[in-house]
């Protein structure tokens, strides 16, 4: 085994024999009311990415996998497993005491079913990450082979609960999987069982007292509740009648607020894996922004600290290109060009000189639409700031706010915009998350959130195919300096900034958040004090 190999290891030892030991004894029963919002459209993350839903059914599903805050893979259902030489075959040895919700083992059956005929071709993300696997073998009930057509290390970073939820196949194996009756009525193997949704008031989860990890959940239940009133939502922490909420169902100047109280904690742990992105996506096949001067003149304008500072109230970072700085735990952050220099207006005016846009009488080089991203206040805030931003060099933006499904279609569909503020994950490796934003064979017509600027370069796709397939983590960490290095220039889009998720605990619970996945984690190990 090379030690320069991210993804090739055997994870058995010390790290399942720890997984395996029983729980240190905790405090047990207690109800915990977490906040979600917007309420889920279902409970099929197996079939939808939409954040809502993976809040509540990381909590009922296990994966193959879950992970520590710096990325690493550890045991949940495999207990171990090892990828071979040519990173072509991975195979997983499964705990041999999990059982679904139902009574009935969890197998390589059941995963043979969930890789092959549901993540492979109804999970929208799982349909790229999946692509390689040509085959599952199952030689025993406890073992599970995974058949590569290609080395894909990225594969390792998406089996959580909450990415690639394991189905029992005896049940999601009958009927239409996009239209099954479990979809609202889900049965996993996780910490917790579904037992009620009240459409429009809470989800209930109650403990699953047959759970695989001895001694947990130490809680009763979990109570998911929907409040669309932002304010109510706040209140409700801040009077202990909920007791965690991330994703941004606190409004940003609200969680100051009740940051400064004891009964709460505040933090920004726990989106490690997530790694969300604040951009500005321009339509790179439409003047001016078909002009590589003009895309870079946008980028240099925007003050990130201003918009860190006043539409997010400090819960962000400067981003430094496409890759999120919490990849520098597993070696593939790169900065890219250096957008924030002191003199950047200065240098942003000369480039549209440059380009052939002088300035008219009125002080105004050329006019665009600059599309706001549908998401609540802050967005619209974040318009306001990047408006007055393109007036320092000339640039008129007329801001147009839209619902959702009309701005989705006016960017991912008919391109029919000029600007946009857009918001990406970048997940838990740049195939996953940085790709579909880039790529040339992510430009599709209808399929949301992928490369909507529409810009491409056979280079860059070139530098992105070979570090899907690249085993060396070295090799990848050159190949994505690259990238990021020759995209930054292109600047079809200014990542303005990395958004630090604040969650909101009530200090009344220990051990919420405890992985890089956050609200997305199980809560097996929270606890009542």
């Amino acid at each position: 085994m090379k030690p320069n190999r991210f993804h090739l290891a055997v994870y058995a030892g010390l790290m399942a024999a720890a997984l395996s030991t029983p729980a240190i004894a905790q405090n047990r029963g207690g109800t915990l009311v977490q906040i979600t919002q917007p309420e889920p459209p279902n409970l099929a993350s197996y079939i939808s990415t939409a954040g809502p839903i993976a809040q509540v059914t990381s909590k009922i599903f296990d994966g193959l996998l879950e992970y520590d805050f710096s990325l690493a893979p550890k045991p949940s259902v495999a207990e171990s497993w090892t990828v071979s030489e040519d990173g072509k075959t991975i195979t997983f040895k499964l705990r041999q005491d999990v059982k679904f919700h139902d009574g009935q083992p969890l197998t390589s059956a059941d995963v043979q079913f969930t890789v092959m005929e549901v993540l492979k071709k109804v999970h929208p993300r799982g349909i790229a990450t999946y692509k390689d696997v040509v085959s599952v073998d199952t030689p025993d009930a406890h073992t599970v082979v995974f058949n590569l057509a290609n080395p894909a290390p990225y594969l390792m970073m998406a089996l959580s609960s909450a990415e690639s939820p394991i189905l029992p196949k005896h049940i999601y194996g009958e009927g239409d999987i996009k239209t099954h009756p479990n979809a609202n009525q889900p049965i996993g193997s996780g910490p917790f069982k579904f037992t009620d949704w009240r459409k429009g008031e809470l989800v209930r989860l109650d403990r699953n007292d047959d759970y695989w990890q001895e001694g947990k959940p130490y809680l009763d239940r979990i109570v998911v509740r929907f409040i669309a009133d932002s304010s109510t939502r706040t209140a409700a922490l801040e009077k202990g009648e909920a007791h965690v909420a991330g994703q941004g169902a606190v409004p940003y100047n609200d969680v100051k607020k009740l940051a400064a109280l004891d009964s709460i904690t505040v933090t920004t742990r726990g989106y490690e894996m997530i790694s969300p992105m604040v951009e500005l996506m321009m339509n790179t096949q439409k003047p001016p922004f078909d002009n590589q001067k003009v895309r870079q003149a946008i980028n240099y304008a925007i003050d990130r600290q201003f918009v860190i500072d006043n539409v997010w109230f400090g819960f962000g970072k400067a981003a430094k290109g496409p890759i999120s700085s919490n990849f520098e735990s597993n070696g593939l952050f790169a900065a890219g060009k250096d957008y924030s220099v002191p003199d950047r207006i200065d240098i942003a005016n000369k480039l549209l000189d440059e380009a052939g846009f002088p300035k008219g009488p009125d002080g105004f080089r050329f006019e665009i639409t600059h599309d706001i991203t549908p998401y609540g206040e802050e967005w619209q805030r974040f318009g306001e700031a990047v408006q007055q931003d393109l007036a320092k060099i000339g640039v008129k933006a007329t801001l147009r706010y839209e619902d959702l499904p009309t701005w989705l279609k006016r960017v991912y569909t008919d391109y029919d915009f000029d600007l946009t503020s857009n918001f990406l994950f970048n997940l838990a490796d740049p195939v996953i998350g940085v790709h579909r934003g880039i790529h040339s064979d992510r430009i599709k017509p209808g399929t949301v959130f992928v490369n909507g600027s529409r810009w491409s370069s056979p280079e860059t796709d070139a530098l992105m195919n070979e570090a899907a397939v690249a085993t060396d983590v070295f090799k990848r960490r050159d190949l994505y300096k690259q990238l990021v290095e020759k995209v930054s220039e292109a600047s079809p889009i200014a990542y303005v900034l990395e958004l630090n998720y604040p969650t909101v605990i009530s200090s009344e619970f220990e051990d919420v958040v405890v992985s890089p996945l956050g609200i997305y984690g199980n809560f097996a190990s929270a606890y009542k004090k």
